[in-house]
């Protein structure tokens, strides 16, 4: 893993041809029509790793933590990114992502962080698109609403807190091997997802370096890729 060393342009290059071939083989696979959007997981790479990436057409770069998301934000200023909140919001840290204003927050968890994030953005007349995340692998060890309570609190967010627009639905596959139990826990949110498309949802994302394809597969039309991407061999 080279995730926080410098890249050269060729690597870097490589890399992105290498995962764009792999999500197209998915996405034709899943069917001809079918749209996936890519995100890069920048957390632990250098910064001049992700304006490479952008001269070689990459936009959407997404970062774990809020303090680093506008550190990077700020020092990449002079480019048009996409910076997308992928990881755990805190509540004291609602107020410094609402000044960042990222494109997309992907990782609204439950209903108390939306009443919360709401509250904040009411006070200052923002808004601001999120995706629910859902914990369809039911694991202890991760964030998300249960996909059994997934659909009726997606549509009392949208009900009760105009601030926030809910654009889809967020879900990280299942932490083991199995690949039966990873399949189920993408199908899951994918059906989820369908059953909210009176609502207006566009994004299921699901899927990261190392079971993307699998999740195009199942429905997603987000991945967010980090590794593979970061890769010297």
């Amino acid at each position: 893993m080279s995730d926080n060393k410098i890249l050269s342009r060729e690597t870097l290059a490589r890399n992105l041809d290498a995962v764009i071939q792999r999500i197209e083989k998915a996405r034709i696979r899943m069917d001809e029509h079918h749209i996936v959007k890519m995100v890069v997981v920048s957390k632990y790479t250098p910064i001049e790793n992700i304006r490479t990436l952008y001269e070689l057409g990459q936009r959407a770069f997404g970062e774990n933590q809020v303090q680093q998301l506008q550190e990077r934000s700020e020092a990449l200023e002079d480019l048009p990114l996409e910076w997308h909140m992928i990881g755990r919001l805190q509540k004291n840290k609602i107020n410094k992502l609402i000044d960042i204003d990222p494109f997309l927050m992907h990782s609204l968890d439950s209903l108390e962080l939306a009443e919360a994030l709401n509250k904040r953005l009411e006070a200052r007349g923002r808004s601001m698109e999120c995706l629910l995340q859902i914990n369809s692998a039911r694991e202890e060890s991760k964030a998300g609403v249960d996909p059994e309570e997934a659909e009726a609190i997606y549509r009392e967010i949208a009900e009760r807190f105009h601030r926030i627009d809910l654009r889809g639905v967020m879900t990280i596959g299942a932490h083991t091997d199995d690949e039966g139990a990873i399949r189920r826990s993408f199908e899951t949110t994918r059906s989820i997802f369908d059953r909210l498309s009176d609502t207006g949802a566009e994004i299921c994302s699901m899927g990261m370096s190392g079971d993307f394809e699998l999740a195009i597969e199942c429905g997603s039309t987000l991945v967010r890729i980090g590794s593979a991407l970061f890769r010297e061999g």
